[in-house]
């Protein structure tokens, strides 16, 4: 009898081994796939009406020239991307699949962009979603009309997406854009970012999780959604490492390639000798850069190609990026060691923030002075060892009670947890001296995109539909998902922090300060290209000759120009460009402010989605321009000189702004003239780029934290857009909205030696 009870206890048991199993391999779950856009292209007239306005404010303002200005976003997510495909799901607020095709139609008949890629997360992607992202976008451009006068273009990318554990390993994410969509131009595989040698599993999110793990969660809470979840694990986890040491075109397959710095990025990408440009972004970005990160590092010949790495995205709707300040989020000092700086006028240190916090909790406690102060002090220390996870030392903490420490209180839209040393201005302030064949200086031109997480390209044409056209539950997504499968231990708060400990596990975004950062979402950036035409290789050759610029996403037309290089041909240096001069230089900005909008979608919007798809995917809401011009209200100035000894201070050679020139109230656009007479004089190499300031207007998330502020401009209290704010709060604030032109770059030279050649 007992014998019998046993077998059948056995076979009880391997039954349910056996059903664990194949629900752990994504039995139950559906596979979320790429899509098929739609087969509405938009019509000759309408891109030609387009290409007029344009054409038209520019004949205005004095800037005709054969070039046109494109719109195009160049970093968007599909929910093939892993953090995309948790906010997508509606256990966790989403709305569901958002496939590579979504972006195509939302480009098309929401956006109305002229181009714009795909980059969902290289690690997240396997074999089979990349063959279907590649189908995916062919089809988007196979149904864009002639191939010279497309509606829309469509390039093919991936995101390297590199996280460090600390400053010295940490080189962040870049976006990888390819030019051409043939087999042959194409690799057999992205290439992913592979956490650091000294990593531990909560940086690249926890252990790749086998079969009777995914089972196990898809048993403690059984949902569809829960089943396509471990499923998408399931195949994820399914795809082998590539070996190392292997050529790119030797590899299988059906392995992940990937690698640890940018170095072998470039390597790679070398390897397989195809078209393509890598561009850097959200390098301020706090809630995933260890503090204290700084780009000095990458200035090496083999962490920087500047042969692919020639674009930089300044702005996109996870923040601005292109401010340096002197402050310091960390102290790091000559022999390694960390400490927290002390409060400034303008920046509060989240480090001294939490000393701050437990000092009164300890006094509400009833401590003595002394044992508050030390334990203060504690706080600060505890929250500078974890770093990132800084906030996790004080369990039971709210949002609002870290005010707006870490934060760039005087900064355009800054990214969230802001960190310097990381910033454009910084970056382009560099230079190297002391490896031979090196990279002497950065010279990225400047752009901006989207970054948007639900396949919605170019969302910052309207200032409306936070919760869909911004990334704002982004960082709670991995938190809801997983509440109460994936437990994370929090204390209850006390009069005192704690060390962090990385045993106490957690998924990646519930160790990550999210319920802060959700304030700091924006509806996106663009980039406008100068092109001589509308096809995929005149876009190309914009992007590779830098004749670029970047907006925080209203359409402003934006021209800047050398007037008096050398020679006399007569011909003026754009935006982007390089000249060596020996006297001074005249340069010549010229802006247009872009077309207010209109409520509602264009008929054109409505006959291609019909009024379900319109609502599903444009919220209700496209771009519907009036024929009325925004005005732009001032042309700002930014002069960089770069360093001329390894030494030399980097805070004097940022001027921001160099010059401000107010505009009058025209809607036709403002021109200005300038020259610098100081350039002959300095004997050294200088870089100049504008920005266009247009007339405030309501944004979404524009106040960011919503501070309230005494006397002093210190921030007392916060009513920040969190991820309780209700669904229909836009969260709407006046901002100046902006376009940054990419630098000109000047080379001093006499005419007999250049700057370089005296060295």
């Amino acid at each position: 009898m007992l014998r019998r009870i046993g077998l059948g206890a056995l076979v009880i048991a391997g039954f349910a081994l056996a059903v664990i199993y194949w629900l752990g391999s994504g039995g139950a779950g559906s596979h979320w796939g790429a899509g098929t856009p739609s087969a509405a292209a938009l019509s000759s007239a309408v891109v030609s009406s387009r290409a007029d306005s344009r054409d038209q404010a520019a004949s205005e303002i004095g800037a005709e020239r054969p070039k046109q200005i494109l719109f195009g976003d160049l970093h968007v997510h599909s929910t093939f991307s892993l953090d995309a495909f948790m906010m997508a799901l509606p256990t966790g607020g989403g709305e569901g699949v958002h496939p590579v095709s979504d972006a195509c139609d939302f480009a098309r008949h929401c956006s109305s962009l002229d181009f714009w890629s795909i980059n969902d997360h290289a690690i997240s992607l396997t074999p089979q979603s990349w063959q279907e992202t590649v189908a995916a976008i062919r089809q988007c451009n196979e149904i864009a009309g002639d191939p010279e006068n497309p509606d829309v273009t469509a390039f093919l990318g991936w995101e390297w997406t590199q996280m460090g554990t600390n400053p010295d390993n940490h080189y962040g994410h870049k976006n990888v854009v390819l030019r051409g969509l043939d087999d042959d131009e194409i690799p057999t595989r992205p290439i992913a970012a592979r956490p650091p040698a000294d990593a531990w599993d909560r940086q690249s999110g926890a252990l790749m999780p086998g079969p009777f793990m995914l089972g196990a969660l898809a048993l403690a809470r059984p949902s569809q959604d829960t089943f396509d979840l471990v499923h998408y694990f399931s195949r994820m986890v399914d795809v082998p490492d590539c070996p190392d040491g292997v050529s790119v075109r030797e590899l299988p397959e059906d392995c992940r390639e990937s690698t640890r710095a940018p170095s072998g990025l470039f390597a790679k990408l070398d390897d397989w000798g195809f078209d393509s440009i890598v561009i850097p972004h959200g390098t301020t970005w706090g809630f995933y850069t260890p503090q204290g990160s700084a780009w000095d590092k990458q200035l090496r010949a083999d962490q920087h190609d500047p042969e692919r790495q020639g674009l930089i995205e300044i702005y996109s709707g996870h923040g601005n990026s292109e401010e340096y300040r002197d402050w310091r989020e960390v102290v790091i000092a000559a022999d390694g060691s960390r400490s927290c700086p002390e409060p400034r006028d303008d920046f509060l240190a989240s480090c001294w923030r939490a000393g701050e916090i437990v000092g009164q909790r300890c006094r509400e406690a009833g401590q003595l002075e002394g044992e508050c102060q030390r334990r203060s002090e504690q706080a600060r220390q505890h929250y500078v060892d974890a770093d990132i996870f800084g906030h996790l030392t004080l369990p039971g903490t709210q949002a609002a009670e870290w005010l707006d420490s870490g934060q760039c209180r005087d900064c355009f839209q800054p990214a969230f947890n802001y960190r310097p040393k990381s910033s454009v201005q910084y970056i382009m302030a560099l230079r190297r001296f002391d490896t031979p064949g090196a990279p002497e200086r950065f010279d990225f031109g400047f752009m901006a995109s989207s970054d948007n997480h639900m396949a919605r390209p170019g969302t910052g044409y309207k200032e409306s539909g936070r919760v869909y056209h911004t990334d704002s539950r982004l960082t709670g997504a991995g938190s809801r998902v997983l509440a109460g499968v994936v437990p994370v231990d929090t204390p209850a708060a006390e009069a005192r922090s704690i060390p962090f400990d990385p045993k106490r596990g957690g998924a990646f975004f519930s160790l990550r300060e999210s319920e802060r950062a959700s304030s700091f979402f924006l509806t996106g950036g663009l980039i406008g290209v100068h092109a001589a035409g509308r096809s995929r290789d005149a876009i190309w050759q914009a992007l590779e000759s830098k004749e670029v610029y970047g907006t925080s996403g209203p359409r402003i037309l934006l021209w800047f120009d050398l007037l008096n290089p050398v020679g006399s041909s007569g011909k003026t240096v754009a935006m982007g460009g390089h000249s060596r001069l020996a006297d001074a230089p005249i340069f010549q900005v010229r802006a247009v402010g872009s077309l207010e909008q209109q409520p509602g979608c264009p008929e054109t919007s409505l006959e291609a989605l019909g009024p379900e798809g319109v609502e599903r995917l444009c919220r209700g809401e496209c771009y519907s321009p009036t024929d009325r011009r925004r005005q732009i209200s001032r042309i700002e100035v930014v002069r960089i000189r770069p360093q001329t000894r390894a030494d030399e201070p980097i805070d004097p050679l940022i001027e921001d702004a160099w010059r401000v020139f107010d505009c009058d109230p025209d809607p036709a656009g403002c021109a200005v003239s300038f020259s610098d007479p100081d350039f002959p004089a300095s004997q050294r190499d200088v870089l100049y780029y504008a920005r266009a300031i247009e007339t405030a207007s309501p944004a979404v998330n524009a106040d960011l934290l919503r501070c309230d502020k005494d006397e002093a401009g210190r921030c007392t209290a916060v009513h920040g857009c969190f991820e309780d704010t209700a669904r229909s709060d836009d969260c709407l604030a006046e901002t100046e909205q902006r376009a940054w032109s990419s630098p000109i770059f000047l080379e001093w030279s006499d005419g007999t030696r250049s700057l370089s050649q005296a060295r």
